[in-house]
């Protein structure tokens, strides 16, 4: 097949195509196509569709490809090329050092979302000897709840890291659930992590939680069409907009989690840019001591509150 200069990919003399002029192909393709990173994504796709690392991929451009990769791999490109993410093409996000599998159906996850992973395992453990009478009493009693689970990256991370927590993870969509009760199956926690169908915080009531974590949709209606491709045209808009200001999860949050948590109990959320100041204010109002985070790019990325009584 040419590639977007009318150029096809080197072949030796008897025919067979040739893994370094599949991979200039290929880089040449994503990169027509607006792709930023061309020449690293064609290196992971192949080595993926080929089961080896970029570095031997390198050392082996002149060895022949074999046919069936080749129109495998030759999908993946075309596939990218039209600017779906590479994460649904090859089905895997790595999150926390872990390999989740996403699909359509769910956002994937991403390196910012990891602090609010922290933030909440470092409260767990501070705070792990403090549970009170009424709100379980003992450790192996601590109890989270990740609401608009997805992935089940969140809810997974925390169950991965702090062995003593039982997870409650709630979702919308029974499709983004399917995804995230076989991640905990083949992560192995799925004996810590229970799932619910629902609507934000009602499949929750009447209980305590030691933490309620979220990455809620949070991007304003107004800046939806700014995305990157990859993200407007691919990733579930449930899970990206609430529409409006983009503040409305927040809102509902801090309106009904705090009577869900036990004293020292925490709220933490993933917020956009421009909105930590926002949510710390709705947060302050619903009686929780609160304090903002800040990702490793510099931006304030998790508003955490605590409720003190």
């Amino acid at each position: 097949m040419n590639d977007e200069r009318g150029e096809r990919p080197a072949q030796t003399d008897q025919g067979a195509l040739l893994i370094g002029g599949a991979l200039s192909w290929a880089v040449g393709v994503l990169r027509a196509a607006g792709v930023e990173e061309a020449e690293r994504e064609a290196g992971w796709l192949l080595a993926e569709r080929l089961g080896c690392s970029v570095g031997t991929l390198r050392a082996r451009r002149e060895s022949s490809l074999d046919p069936v990769d080749w129109t495998v791999f030759e999908g993946w490109v075309q596939r990218r090329a039209s600017r779906e993410p590479i994460q649904y093409i090859l089905g895997t996000q790595e999150f926390l050092g872990l390999e989740f599998r996403v699909t359509p159906a769910v956002l994937i996850p991403r390196l910012d979302t990891e602090l609010l992973v922290e933030v909440a395992v470092a409260h767990l453990r501070a705070t792990a000897g403090e549970l009170p009478d009424g709100y379980g009493g003992a450790v192996e009693d601590l109890r989270v709840a990740d609401i608009g689970t997805g992935s089940g990256a969140i809810a997974i991370g925390v169950a991965h890291l702090v062995e003593t927590a039982q997870v409650v993870a709630v979702d919308l969509s029974p499709a983004a659930l399917a995804v995230a009760r076989a991640n905990a199956e083949r992560l192995e926690v799925a004996d810590r992590v229970e799932f619910r169908q629902g609507d934000l915080l009602a499949p929750l009531s009447g209980e305590r939680f030691a933490a309620i974590l979220s990455n809620p949709p949070y991007i304003p209606a107004n800046e939806m069409t700014g995305l990157d491709p990859e993200v407007r045209e691919f990733e579930p808009h449930l899970a990206l907009t609430p529409g409006g200001d983009g503040l409305e999860f927040y809102r509902r949050l801090a309106a009904g989690a705090p009577g869900l948590l036990r004293p020292r109990g925490l709220l933490a959320v993933e917020v956009g840019i421009g909105q930590p100041e926002a949510v710390s204010a709705l947060f302050t109002a619903a009686g929780l001591a609160v304090s903002v985070h800040v990702d490793t790019g510099g931006i304030q990325r998790v508003v955490a509150g605590v409720r003190l009584a």
